[in-house]
């Protein structure tokens, strides 16, 4: 009788299939890894499809701090039509000929939506509201109201105009795009502001995530290709691709894993000596002599906190 292998520590980057939620790819893999323990570093919604970033085992606790990274998407926005979900998958609640709006209508309304700027996430989402998830109360036919909240859009471009006709015979315009983004931003959100800028209305038609933070579609695999043959990017090398490196000598390796906040090597030129180039505030993978991923750590203070211990 063959003995079954531990699964692997590590984060499974899966290509997601249009139609299913994230929990229904975190329930697919958990059958495919043969455990439990699987997470997903942030939501990607039923219509879109894409890069979808997975923890397995021991790596779900890199998961939380891996979704505050940067995300990439293309995409296809049609004004002319509100929906009541701000993408296809919602009833239309509006339409308007869409056929007289200008590319330098389009250009100057996306370029408001580019940069550091405050978003009302969409009201059929997950945020939550007084402790209820934004959808639940839109299901329930409450009246309500999301605050705005900050995002950054590093960029935001159009590669394509089309003139279309809706189902309903409504004249559209169809627009592909590119957006780059802080992790938080809705796509489907910028599809509805654009349309408003632009008096026309405006929904989200297809969405592919092409990245987040350093893991693209060229790392991804589809369910299919992973219950195949499962692929797993070790721990260690999960951390470092994705946060700051931080060496350590044998000595302070054996003091981190004790929990002893160390001293974090001192900033030179806004980074810290010793921990990437350029690193700034938040999470950096601290590793042994040996190479060994020991912890993700933060600083406070000057000390080494440590956020998830793995050596």
């Amino acid at each position: 009788m063959t003995q079954q292998l531990p699964t692997p520590d590590g984060l499974v980057i899966v290509d997601k299939p249009s139609g299913f939620t994230s929990h229904d790819v975190v329930a697919k893999m958990r059958g495919i890894a043969k455990t439990r323990r699987v997470g997903h570093a942030g939501t990607l919604d039923p219509m879109a499809t894409g890069v979808l970033v997975l923890g397995v085992e021991r790596a779900t606790k890199l998961l939380g701090h891996l979704a505050l990274t940067e995300k990439e998407y293309l995409g296809t926005i049609r004004l002319g039509q509100d929906t009541v979900t701000d993408d296809a998958e919602g009833e239309t609640t509006s339409s308007t000929d869409a056929s007289g709006v200008a590319r330098e209508g389009i250009d100057a309304g996306v370029a408001t939506l580019t940069g550091a700027i405050m978003q009302v996430p969409s009201k059929v989402s997950a945020i939550k509201i007084d402790g209820k998830r934004s959808y639940a109360r839109v299901r329930g036919g409450e009246d309500f109201e999301i605050p705005a909240r900050p995002v950054t859009v590093s960029s935001f471009q159009v590669y394509d105009v089309r003139q279309d006709v809706a189902e309903d015979g409504t004249p559209v315009v169809d627009l592909v795009v590119s957006v780059v983004c802080s992790s938080g931003t809705y796509i489907r959100a910028l599809a509805r502001d654009l349309g408003a800028g632009l008096g026309v209305g405006g929904h989200l038609t297809a969405l592919r995530r092409t990245r987040v933070g350093p893991y693209g579609l060229d790392e991804a695999r589809t369910l299919d290709q992973h219950q195949e043959r499962l692929t797993v990017m070790p721990v260690a090398d999960a951390a470092a691709s994705a946060f700051p490196r931080w060496d350590v000598d044998e000595k302070r390796a054996k003091l981190l894993l004790n929990g002893v906040r160390l001293d974090m090597p001192a900033r030179r030129d806004g980074a810290r000596a010793g921990v990437g180039s350029g690193s700034g505030p938040g999470p950096v993978a601290a590793f042994g002599p040996d190479g060994r991923f020991l912890a993700l750590v933060e600083e406070q203070g000057g000390k080494a906190k440590s956020l998830a211990v793995f050596g």
